[in-house]
């Protein structure tokens, strides 16, 4: 875990996440980190060049033109915040099931 603080609503954890797949975050893998930040009761957002945006939105998500190489900060708020990040860590470094 990067860092940790004590939200009121439970926690609230950052971690920088690689975009290691050729093409980027674009609609397929804007779709499964939906799908996979949907799973879970925390809120999230992903942050590139102080651009923040709603990690459950794939619209959100895309307009970020995360391209291979991009660092991506995760931030999650709540009390499942810590899982949706280890889950979102590991969709990432999967490559998003692509070369």
């Amino acid at each position: 875990m990067d860092s940790a603080n004590l939200h009121p609503e439970g926690q609230n954890v950052e971690k920088i996440l690689l975009v290691e797949n050729q093409m980027g975050i674009h609609a397929r893998p804007a779709a499964m980190i939906v799908r996979a930040a949907n799973k879970f009761e925390s809120d999230l957002f992903f942050e590139k060049d102080n651009e923040q945006v709603n990690g459950k939105s794939i619209m959100g998500l895309m307009m970020l033109a995360a391209g291979k190489g991009t660092e991506l900060k995760a931030i999650a708020s709540g009390n499942d915040a810590e899982s949706a990040l280890e889950e979102l860590a590991r969709l990432f470094a999967s490559k998003f099931d692509e070369k």
